[in-house]
């Protein structure tokens, strides 16, 4: 047994103490996928900041959190019956096979343009044969609302419902933002809601079509403005002011003496 496998089956017998009904913890026991799942989706979060940050021993750690809670699912899983990691290891191994035909089969792949077709046909038979029906079937919806109109989007495209290029979308763009405004002038909250979402899926669009994630752009975009903010507030505490001493003119002049100072 190689050390990998000791460590595994160490971390798999972990988990069924901590679930154990007399000698368990409390909080493990009483989970179930719904409470976990959360957990679940927050280390996935916390492991795509940790590659952002380059930092290796946090991304050791982030994947120990992410494998625990393939475990703890697996668990629960074993105790109904359904499934156990052996399974769940064992389906994925077979997936990529099956996915990687230019890999383990005698298909042949010309380019990134050859493996992205195969890999979606490929997904779109796995659909087909669990009983799913259309060409959006399947986008999760817990998917984060950029990511999932974004996937949306290309599904649409891959069957042909696509613009022919970026700058076919700016005008769409354009007509949304009319389009809220109309709704805001009309004091009508619930349009401005269906218009902005409106505005916000061309957007997600436009990116696509520019090949930018617009997750990771709109990320990037939160992370350069915490910085600059976390920056005025230092010059806010050099300066011995508040935030309730300035108006909007002092406030922009922070950000400006920010902006030009990065």
């Amino acid at each position: 047994m190689s050390a990998a496998e000791a460590r595994l089956a160490e971390l798999l017998q972990l988990m069924r103490r901590l679930r154990d009904p007399q000698r368990g913890c409390p909080w493990d026991r009483e989970q179930d996928f719904a409470t976990i799942a959360p957990h679940t989706i927050e280390e996935a979060y916390e492991l795509d900041d940790a590659i952002a940050g380059g930092e290796p021993a946090r991304i050791r750690d982030e994947l120990g959190d992410l494998l625990f809670q393939v475990v703890f699912h697996a668990q629960m899983a074993s105790e109904r019956g359904w499934f156990d990691f052996a399974d769940v290891a064992a389906g994925v191994h077979e997936k990529l096979v099956r996915r990687h035909p230019h890999v383990f089969g005698d298909a042949q792949a010309d380019g990134k343009g050859d493996l992205s077709r195969a890999w979606d046909a490929s997904k779109a038979a796995e659909r087909a044969a669990a009983g799913a029906s259309g060409a959006l079937a399947g986008v999760a919806i817990a998917l984060p609302a950029l990511s999932r109109a974004t996937k949306l989007a290309r599904r649409a495209g891959a069957v042909g419902f696509d613009w022919f290029d970026e700058r076919a979308v700016r005008p769409k763009i354009a007509e949304e933002l009319r389009e809220t405004e109309q709704a805001i002038a009309n004091g009508d909250a619930a349009n401005v809601e269906e218009e902005l979402g409106d505005a916000l899926f061309a957007l997600a669009n436009w990116a696509r079509l520019l090949h930018v994630d617009p997750e990771k752009a709109l990320r990037g975009a939160n992370r350069k403005f915490e910085r600059r903010f976390a920056a005025m507030e230092a010059l806010m505490a050099e300066r011995g002011w508040t935030a309730a001493d300035l108006d909007a003119a002092q406030w922009e002049a922070l950000w400006v003496s920010v902006k030009s100072a990065e």
